[in-house]
C-alpha cells in the first residue's frame, strides 16, 4: 500500500487529535486520566496549529500518523496504534530530515521506553535530561539529537 506524506489540513484536525489520544493511551501508561485530559485540552485547542505538521495518509487520504515540527525540533510524533511497527514513524522522520536537514532534535518522556528505543534505533542519541516537561509537570524528558 502506497502512503503519502502531506501538510496539515484543518479538515483533518479532529482525526489527528484522535490519533494522538489513542496513541497516548497505549504508549504513555505513566499518565493519569487527569494528565491525559490536561494534555488533550492542549492538543485539541491549538497545539497542532502552532507547529509545522505533516501527516502520513493512506491512499484514501485517511491520516495514520503525524509529526509536528518547530524548526529542527520534533515536538510531537504520533502514529495510530493500528499502524505501529509498520514504518510510519520512520517515514515521518525521514520527511523531516528531507525538509529540515539531519540536525533534528527531540525530547522524549523518560518513562516511555518504547519511544526511547524507537529514536535510538533511528539514530538519535541522548544529549541531556530535564526533570520537568514543557508544561512544568514532573514528567522527566530526555533530550536527544539525530547523530548521522
Amino acid at each position: 500500500m502506497q502512503h503519502k506524506i502531506i501538510a496539515y489540513r484543518e479538515e483533518n484536525h479532529d482525526q489527528l487529535v484522535d490519533i494522538w489520544h489513542r496513541a497516548v493511551r497505549q504508549t504513555h501508561t505513566f499518565l493519569s486520566e487527569e494528565d491525559i485530559q490536561f494534555y488533550h485540552h492542549i492538543i485539541s485547542n491549538g497545539a497542532l496549529r502552532e507547529l509545522e505538521v505533516w501527516m502520513e495518509c493512506t491512499v484514501l487520504q485517511e491520516p495514520i500518523g503525524f509529526i509536528g515540527l518547530d524548526g529542527q525540533k520534533i515536538e510531537m510524533l504520533f502514529v495510530d496504534p493500528e499502524w505501529h511497527g509498520q514504518g510510519t514513524g520512520s517515514r515521518l522522520i525521514q520527511h523531516a530530515e528531507k525538509i529540515k536537514g539531519t540536525h533534528l532534535k527531540v525530547d522524549v518522556n523518560e518513562q516511555n521506553e518504547k519511544a526511547h528505543a524507537f529514536y535510538r534505533h533511528y539514530g538519535f542519541v541522548p544529549t541531556g535530561r530535564s526533570a520537568l516537561d514543557g508544561s512544568g509537570r514532573a514528567f522527566p524528558l530526555l533530550h536527544m539529537e539525530l547523530n548521522k
